[in-house]
């Protein structure tokens, strides 16, 4: 199978949040979308081993945020490469309660949505959930997992749906990697020449953070 193939059809980036008895926690989604109007109700594909589906399953309640192109890249380096379970993803981030649920500031606009039904597979649950509040908070274009990918040169989580496991490069020479979540760095100035409060610009850890492969 060319799993490539699958890079052709249509995703985004969204954070999905709930909660922990009383804790905000979150993590990153690409698979989400709209199945009907009236009542209006959103799907959503999470892998039952991350922390977020286990909360949802709990809670009986999710939100989807939008992430647009100029969206602090830090959120999806946070929410996408990161363990609730370990760490406190909502830590210095900005969020407020909308529609019972933790809506993380700097999202185009949010859905907060009550489960109505489940769909297992093999690795994921996609979670229908019925609408109960809906607002646009910014104006901005969505960000596209091909965006994410081809401009800010994100990498792919593991557990993500879309997940495809990329074989050895054939180029030759050094790089430096993010040890989190798997940022290259490729920019103009050499690694070791950049200032030490440098920072990935996917999920914001320093330097140290990098390995030399």
């Amino acid at each position: 199978m060319d799993k490539t193939a699958f890079f052709n059809l249509s995703y985004g980036v969204y954070l999905c949040t709930s909660w922990d008895q009383g804790r905000p926690v979150g993590c990153v989604a690409n698979s989400a979308m709209q199945i009907t109007s009236e009542p209006a109700t959103i799907a959503v594909s999470i892998n039952r081993e991350n922390y977020t589906h286990r909360c949802i399953k709990d809670c009986g309640h999710f939100a989807i945020v939008v992430l647009g192109e100029n969206c602090d890249p830090t959120l999806i380096g946070r929410f996408g490469f990161m363990s609730g379970e370990k760490t406190d993803k909502f830590e210095n981030v900005p969020y407020s309660v909308r529609g019972k649920l933790p809506v993380p500031d700097g999202g185009l606009c949010f859905f907060s949505c009550k489960v109505v039904n489940v769909l297992e597979t093999a690795t994921h649950t996609v979670f229908l959930g019925e609408v109960i509040e809906a607002e646009n908070v910014h104006r901005g274009t969505p960000m596209t997992y091909s965006y994410y990918h081809k401009v800010l040169k994100g990498k792919t989580a593991p557990k993500a749906p879309t997940y495809v496991e990329e074989k050895a490069s054939a180029e030759t020479g050094a790089k430096y990697v993010c040890s989190v979540c798997n940022y290259e760095y490729d920019g103009d100035i050499p690694f070791e020449e950049l200032p030490d409060d440098w920072i990935c610009p996917i999920c914001g850890m320093g330097k140290d953070a990098f390995e030399k492969k």
